[in-house]
């Protein structure tokens, strides 16, 4: 039924559209069957255009304008206005809702496995999340029954296996400026560790070119140190490099390190020098409770100390590598023991030959009443393709807390190595100028039989000696003061064996002699052979 346009009949008109007025959106709504907003907003638009064109047919031409006429008007042009609104509310919240939907710029995320690491990073790089592990199962025999002293006796070195490394963990990035790891350690030396935890640090790469970590870690304490475990040329480190990185650095250490590194004379002459150098304060190892297995042995007050090292690398393009550089460790304080301990005050220094099969340590200074601790050590390095050399001199020193005219003297001791690697499919190893170091060599071709490849070759060799030795005599019972470490000289040889950038297998001879006096001034040390092999697996 139309609305009349006579206008004898104006009650009528007002009140019937009052009522379209007044119900008109709501019936609108109630009339449209459950559909989306925008169904329901497009039937009152039709609605509120056919009351417009009624009220356009209620005008008649020529008359004066009917006040309540216009007065209708105004009332649908306003809820015409609010019917826009609602539109505009309408498709804002629709365009939310949309983007909610989608994935924000970045943040999808891409999974991949280099060299066989599962690795997840967000598009725009912000975050990464590598999955870590290192195993390393270590076998050999000790040829040493036949050599021992007569003063010694019950020492039989075990021969057998055991699993070096079995470090499992997480690494990555968060929101671009800070890098994270969190690792755990089951292997050990001689036995396994049923579980702790060996590294957690955050590391701050926002600053240019420095990068602040903080966390339980190994500091940066020297070249052979810096290393990775599962890119050294020989199954451990030297023994000088390993006794002087546990002083104030090593494993697992609370430590906060300042380092950063950079490149000058790049394109004057062909020549250009890569710079590195890093500062730190460092505590106690993170382990101490868990490997005595006892909280007793907590000390009353831990360790402190301050490590620095500094290296320039001098190179010619792809051609040569050269590497010197200085570090040293400074222990201001020594972990105190508490009152009953004797000393209270503890430095000791004492390695394991350079292998780990047993745990048993045939040099040791025993534990020394200290004030401070320190170590100074030298670096050098020359590579050239598939030839490199290095070595390391080290010179540790103890002050003692207390001096006397029988005990005037510190005790001073010193050691140092040389090694070198051939490999003889051509790779050179990569030096790695973020933490001034020879890492392990990029292969040309991974192991693979089919294509007539097996991957790549390394010898290695290295000969060190350490002399924990301090006015020691020829004999008899020490002078008052002395120290009778021993003294011990490895030399090792070894072949490498890289399947592919993620498994290597190594095959080590070495020969140890370690001559150490004993309190009565006799000979407790010895001359034996090892064989020992590892299968690595790390990505």
């Amino acid at each position: 039924m139309g609305i009349s346009t006579k206008r004898g009949r104006p009650a009528w008109v007002t009140a019937s559209l009052a009522g379209i007025l007044l119900c008109g959106v709501s019936t609108a709504a109630l009339a449209a069957p459950a559909s989306p907003a925008e169904a329901r907003l497009q039937a009152m638009q039709r609605q509120l255009d056919e009351m417009r064109g009624q009220l356009e047919q209620m005008r008649a031409p020529g008359q004066p304008q009917d006040p309540r006429l216009t007065a209708m008007q105004a009332q649908l042009d306003a809820m015409a206005t609010q019917l826009a609104e609602m539109k505009t509310t309408q498709e804002t919240a629709s365009t939310d809702i949309a983007t909610l939907k989608q994935a924000p710029a970045g943040s999808s995320v891409t999974a991949t496995l280099p060299n066989g690491k599962p690795a997840f990073a967000s598009a725009d790089g912000r975050f990464t999340a590598n999955i870590k592990a290192i195993v390393m199962l270590d076998t050999g025999k000790y040829f040493q029954k036949d050599n021992l002293p007569a003063s010694v006796t019950n020492r039989d070195l075990n021969e057998g296996s055991n699993f070096r490394r079995a470090r499992f963990g997480i690494d990555g990035r968060l929101f671009r400026d800070f890098d994270y790891s969190i690792i755990y350690e089951f292997g050990g030396s001689g036995a396994e560790d049923p579980g702790r935890l060996y590294e957690a640090a955050i590391t701050y790469t926002g600053i240019k070119p420095l990068r602040i970590k903080v966390g339980a870690y190994e500091p940066n304490i020297g070249l052979a140190a810096a290393v990775s475990t599962s890119q050294m040329p020989l199954l451990e480190r030297p023994g000088p490099a390993e006794i002087a990185r546990n002083v104030a650095a090593g494993d697992s250490r609370m430590t906060l390190q300042v380092s950063g590194n950079g490149v000058f004379g790049e394109g004057d002459s062909g020549l250009a020098t890569r710079w590195f150098a890093a500062t730190a304060l460092t505590g106690n190892v993170i382990s101490t409770i868990s490997s005595a297995g006892s909280a007793t042995a907590q000390p009353s007050d831990e360790q402190t100390g301050w490590i620095g090292r500094i290296a320039l690398a001098p190179y010619s393009t792809t051609d040569w590598q050269a590497h010197i550089g200085a570090n040293y460790q400074y222990v201001i304080h020594p972990n105190d023991a508490g009152p009953t301990a004797t000393p209270r005050y503890g430095a000791q220094l004492r390695d394991r030959p350079e292998l780990r099969l047993d745990g048993a340590r045939l040099i040791d200074t025993g534990a020394i009443d200290a004030r401070h601790v320190t170590v100074l050590g030298l670096e050098g390095a020359f590579q050239t393709g598939p030839f490199m050399v290095e070595g390391e001199y080290f010179r540790y020193k103890i002050d003692r807390r207390i001096t006397t005219a029988a005990v005037p003297a510190d005790p001073h001791f010193s050691g140092w190595y040389v090694q070198g690697s051939w490999i003889l499919t051509g790779e050179s190893r990569v030096y790695n100028p973020v933490e001034a170091r020879f890492d392990a060599p990029k292969l040309n071709y991974n192991f693979n039989p089919e294509a007539g490849t097996w991957g790549a070759f390394e010898l290695a060799a290295r000969y060190s000696i350490v002399d924990l030795n301090f006015r020691e005599g020829s004999g008899g019972a020490p002078v008052l003061g002395a120290v009778r470490g021993g003294e011990q000289k490895i030399g090792t040889l070894g072949l490498n064996w890289y399947l592919n950038p993620s498994m290597r297998i190594m095959l080590d001879y070495q020969h140890v002699d370690v001559d150490r006096l004993g309190a009565t001034g006799l000979q407790t040390g010895q001359s034996y052979n090892a064989v020992a092999a590892r299968g690595q697996l790390n990505f």
